[in-house]
């Protein structure tokens, strides 16, 4: 059909929000290392614009909420002329190596919403 395949837009999510903590000074590979694990349960995704294979694309993601246990983060997905193709989020729960849930340390927990509330976005 010439357009982009729809579950791509949850790795376009994925890749924002790996930025977005990267930013945030908590890359995913170092909470993964110290045991703390967000693992996605819930998504949700509006398509409203097409895009075609090889257009370029701008990823903002937005952590919405934040609490000790969980989070969720938004994204909206633009073209080069700042046109909305999709917007989402995605709900996660923290949890340990073993995939019990967990409350997020302090130190992490500070360090998101200082980002957050920074307006930190990506």
């Amino acid at each position: 059909m010439g357009i982009v395949y729809h579950a791509h837009y949850l790795v376009w999510f994925e890749i924002g929000r790996t930025e977005w903590c990267r930013a945030a000074g908590l890359p995913y590979a170092e909470m993964e290392r110290n045991g703390l694990f967000i693992p996605v349960t819930r998504v949700e995704g509006v398509f409203r614009r097409r895009s075609s294979y090889d257009d370029p694309i701008r990823i903002l993601t937005r952590m919405r909420e934040l609490a000790s246990r969980g989070c969720t983060f938004g994204y909206e997905v633009l073209n080069p002329a700042g046109d909305l193709l999709a917007d989402g989020a995605t709900r996660h729960v923290f949890t340990d190596a073993e995939g019990r849930a967990a409350k997020a340390p302090s130190d992490v927990l500070a360090a998101l919403e200082a980002f957050r509330v920074s307006g930190g976005g990506h």
